[in-house]
């Protein structure tokens, strides 16, 4: 089996730049966005604010599971900050169920930061005690390393990608604290394993939540609304 992560400790390439180089320049960068992220999560705390930065691939099926959130919520006040490359489709579904948000082009950029969450924050101006819901672009690699600011990274999986997904992609499934495992009603028509899926999720990370949801159908979602609401609670200590 061959590892190639580019031609030195950095893991990538390019032209004209040293392997220390870039090193050097991929720290600063994710220094200064911790800082940054830093701030925001002072701010957010300030304001007894729990936000989520829901991380995953294309079509595991965030906005919808945000969408039926919204609604299982209720009255709860919210806001959300929608990360996509081009397009304002998700936020539109978004405010669609009557909530306020923010929606963010990245552009060729294939993650949000914790510069553009900042201005996001300060135009939504969450109400105190509320919840903020990041749903960051679909990519299992970039967001990873990036801090937001956020309370919580929630991986959604869907049962449709393979069950060695977190093993291939590990750093987003460490990162996270809680890993749903949604479109359950679709298992038994692509023969997924969910056990398998947990295990594989908990061999990365032995800390992490599993919940198995579908945001079509409601299963599980009573068990991921207890989870957050738990969480606004510990903010409100």
């Amino acid at each position: 089996m061959l590892h190639h992560h580019g031609t030195g400790p950095a893991g990538v390439t390019v032209p004209g730049m040293s392997q220390t180089r870039l090193i050097e320049v991929e720290t600063a960068i994710l220094a200064k966005n911790d800082g940054i992220a830093a701030s925001n999560r002072r701010v957010l705390d300030a304001l007894g604010v729990f936000s989520v930065n829901l991380v995953s691939s294309p079509g595991s099926g965030k906005t919808t599971l945000l969408c039926r959130t919204i609604e299982m919520l209720g009255a709860a006040p919210l806001a959300v900050i929608e990360g996509d490359q081009q397009t304002s489709n998700d936020a539109d579904r978004i405010r669609a169920t009557g909530a306020r948000a923010l929606q963010i082009n990245t552009g060729k950029g294939c993650h949000l930061d914790a510069q553009m969450v900042g201005t996001a924050i300060d135009a939504l101006r969450p109400l105190p005690g509320s919840y903020l819901f990041i749903e960051n672009v679909g990519n299992l690699v970039c967001p990873a390393a990036f801090d937001l600011g956020e309370d919580a990274k929630v991986a959604i999986l869907s049962v449709t990608e393979g069950e060695d997904k977190p093993l291939k992609y590990p750093d987003m499934f460490t990162a996270a604290k809680l890993a749903i495992l949604n479109k359950t009603d679709l298992a038994p028509h692509c023969d997924a394993d969910l056990d398998a899926y947990e295990a594989n999720l908990r061999r990365v990370n032995p800390a992490i939540t599993v919940l198995r949801v579908s945001a079509r159908t409601g299963e599980g979602m009573a068990a991921w609304i207890s989870w957050l609401r738990a969480g606004l609670q510990e903010k409100a200590r």
